[in-house]
């Protein structure tokens, strides 16, 4: 007898019948799909191709053989499909049956009580894992450290926006005063050697101004300074 279907004979179901099944079985399930429990009619009176339900963790299926049991119809339905499971206990097995949400209403009987029970039970399971998924939380995502390629990366921009600065060395005064201790432009641009305000054309002022407005943009020189130098330049325009 095959492993594949011994399990499924611990409440007396006809091997033959299991066999027969399970050996299609093979065919119809799908990726990740596995069965949970087959049910076996059984009938008073000798049935040589009593009909089969199969629970998967997917769906329902009924089995009916045909044809002198040649050939068997399935007909499944997906758990989502399913409204609710039932099972009734007559004096000559059971009977379970199910309704789905478009109403329809599917019945098996002379299910032996055993086997009746345990599919209901599998069904009710399988209705509330839909009803009520199992959440996984997400593990902790840990704060990844910087790198020391990262580091290197943070260095050369700095690297690169020290030199772009320099590139405005020749309009500093050879020592940038503070705010409290600034003298007038026109006093520190004649100590210098450099020409006067008085003596630059408009456009020339104008450069200069646009040059003063660099530094504070690059944070070089205060908004106080900045203003002062605006004054001094506009009152030569």
């Amino acid at each position: 007898m095959k492993e594949q279907f011994k399990k499924f004979l611990n409440e007396e179901q006809d091997p033959k019948a299991i066999e027969k099944i399970t050996s299609k079985l093979n065919d119809l399930l799908m990726k990740g799909e596995e069965v949970g429990y087959i049910a076996v009619q059984k009938k008073p009176a000798i049935t040589v191709f009593p009909d089969s339900i199969v629970l998967t963790n997917k769906r329902i299926i009924i089995c009916k053989p045909k044809n002198l049991g040649l050939s068997m119809d399935f007909t499944d339905y997906t758990w989502d499909d399913i409204a609710g499971a039932f099972v009734k206990e007559n004096i000559l097995g059971s009977e379970f049956s199910f309704n789905t949400n478009t109403d329809l209403s599917i019945s098996i009987d002379y299910i032996p009580k055993i086997q009746a029970r345990k599919i209901y039970t599998y069904a009710k399971e399988q209705l509330d894992l839909l009803k009520n998924p199992v959440t996984i939380s997400a593990p902790a995502i840990e704060t990844a450290q910087p790198t020391p390629e990262v580091e290197n990366f943070e260095d050369e921009i700095e690297e690169v926006e020290t030199e772009e600065v320099t590139n405005y060395a020749e309009i500093l005064p050879a020592t940038t005063p503070s705010y409290e201790t600034y003298e007038p432009i026109q006093q520190t641009q004649s100590s210098t050697g450099e020409r006067k305000l008085s003596e630059l054309s408009k456009e020339e002022l104008f450069d200069k101004l646009q040059n003063y407005k660099k530094l504070l943009d690059n944070g070089l020189i205060m908004q106080g300074e900045y203003d002062v130098y605006k004054k001094e330049i506009l009152s030569y325009m």
